[in-house]
């Protein structure tokens, strides 16, 4: 038996006895918990520190199991699933009858999708149906790319964490909701607008902040996937005279730049370059921010990447991770 036989041995054991596992997907690592328990579910929420109507993604096999936890699914919904699954989509689709509230949020939806993770496939064919799997992270932080970032976040509250390496895509999966006719992404991902609609032969709407009709969905919370340090999104120019008075003050930041040089004194700053092309700066993206999120900075500063339709995936992650944080009750972490 091979190391990685063992290990999800374990993790499927401690998934039926109601555990948690940490997940590697090709998008994220995922706090993984059976989706059909509601008890293992609550612990989901108990370990990030998520607010209970917010909804979760449920991780499944194959599209073959989509009828188990969906229905009135249409013709659409299973075409993008044809072309896309295994992969980073997701689809918000009306949910079964036995599909858990704990999952939905206490909506009559269910988020599903096939990770193409060759150990994500391994442990839910080995499972045998759908696991829950918010990102492996406290709520509204940075997600985790590597295991030893969910070990880092949660410690002992996760029983197993499975090692797949450092995660292919390194953002989080597209949503598209199915729930309400007309197909509309909820959050943009690998998998773009111009893909879908090239599959569909039809229209899929962008998304609308002013759509309150609009499912929960993980991930569309005005501030997310944020940095404990304060974080300023800058054009070129902005960025630089930010850079040039924080050395002339003798404030330490951190950078994150596509372009620019550290051409300012560093006074123990941190500058990280990032990749030009949307695929290699997504890959790298939350793993450098959680770099400069613990290397001692009092700010960071990152350079806007172009505001064309191949960067909105990592746009939407960047104005997220430096929107102002609520300092009430939404549930998200404060600065």
């Amino acid at each position: 038996m091979t190391e990685l036989s063992r290990e999800l041995l374990d993790a499927v054991a401690a998934l039926r006895a109601g555990a948690l596992v940490g997940l590697p997907t090709e998008t994220v690592y995922g706090l993984a918990a059976d989706a059909r328990n509601p008890q293992a579910v609550a612990r989901i929420f108990a370990a990030k520190g998520r607010p209970a109507n917010h909804p979760l993604i449920v991780h499944l096999a194959s599209a073959d199991q989509l009828d188990d936890w969906a229905r009135e699914i249409p013709d659409a919904a299973r075409l993008l699933a044809g072309a896309f699954w295994p992969g980073p989509l997701t689809l918000i689709l009306k949910r079964q009858p036995d599909v858990p509230d704990a999952v939905t949020g206490g909506q009559d939806t269910v988020g599903l999708r096939v990770p193409a993770h060759p150990v994500a496939h391994a442990l839910l064919d080995a499972f045998g149906d759908g696991l829950a799997a918010p990102s492996a992270n406290r709520f509204g932080r940075i997600s985790p790319t590597t295991a030893a970032h969910v070990r880092e976040e949660l410690g002992e509250a996760v029983a197993v964490v499975l090692d797949g390496g450092e995660c292919d895509v390194g953002i989080e999966s597209t949503i598209v909701d199915f729930s309400r006719g007309v197909p509309v992404m909820l959050r943009p991902g690998r998998v773009t607008l111009d893909q879908m609609r090239h599959v569909l032969g039809a229209p899929v709407l962008s998304p609308d902040a002013a759509d309150t009709t609009a499912p929960r969905a993980s991930g569309t919370l005005a501030s997310h996937y944020a940095p404990a340090t304060p974080v300023r999104l800058l054009d070129v120019p902005a960025l630089y005279a930010a850079v040039v008075a924080a050395a002339q003050a003798g404030q330490r930041i951190g950078v994150l730049s596509r372009t620019l040089t550290d051409e300012a004194p560093a006074n123990g700053s941190v500058w990280l370059h990032l990749p030009s092309d949307p695929s290699g700066y997504a890959h790298r993206l939350y793993r450098d921010l959680r770099r400069l999120d613990q290397c001692g900075a009092e700010l960071l500063l990152i350079e806007a990447p172009p505001a064309t339709p191949e960067w909105q995936a990592v746009n939407d992650r960047l104005k997220r991770a430096a929107a102002d944080r609520p300092c009430d009750g939404e549930g998200l972490p404060k600065p």
